[in-house]
């Protein structure tokens, strides 16, 4: 088990790291929440990604929905971890943010715009919790 940073640190570089990682937490959450609906949906209703797509790779959406929503699952906990300011909530956080990356990117062709858009929150995200981390 981790500890919580010392609450009695009042330096401006140990608040400007609170507020980074707090700002991770919740958007780890929301971007968790996206994950777990968009696994959902693929789960779901799987013609729905899958109708006129035509390329290099070809993914069983069925799968692919399981995938996003275990790593919604997961970066939901780490998330949740992170607001209550534990060290093995920022590093599971940096964890499935990256792994986020790499599964939206394999995503792009299927829905480009909602796959770039989540990736650039999981940037924030590994930008906040590495911060944080550096500065405590």
């Amino acid at each position: 088990m981790s500890t919580p940073r010392n609450q009695n640190d009042l330096s401006t570089g140990s608040f400007v790291a609170d507020l980074t990682a707090m700002f991770a937490g919740v958007l780890l959450v929301v971007t968790s929440l996206f994950d777990m609906l968009q696994g959902a949906s693929a789960i779901a209703n799987d013609d729905l990604f899958s109708a006129g797509s035509e390329y290099l790779y070809k993914l069983n959406m069925t799968t692919w929905g399981t995938v996003h929503l275990i790593i919604g699952a997961i970066g939901f906990v780490a998330g949740i971890g992170i607001l209550r300011q534990a060290t093995w909530g920022q590093l599971i956080g940096i964890g499935i943010a990256g792994l986020s990356m790499l599964t939206n990117f394999a995503f792009i062709p299927i829905y480009p715009w909602w796959s770039i858009t989540i990736i650039a929150f999981d940037l924030l995200i590994i930008w906040a919790l590495t911060t944080q981390l550096k500065e405590g």
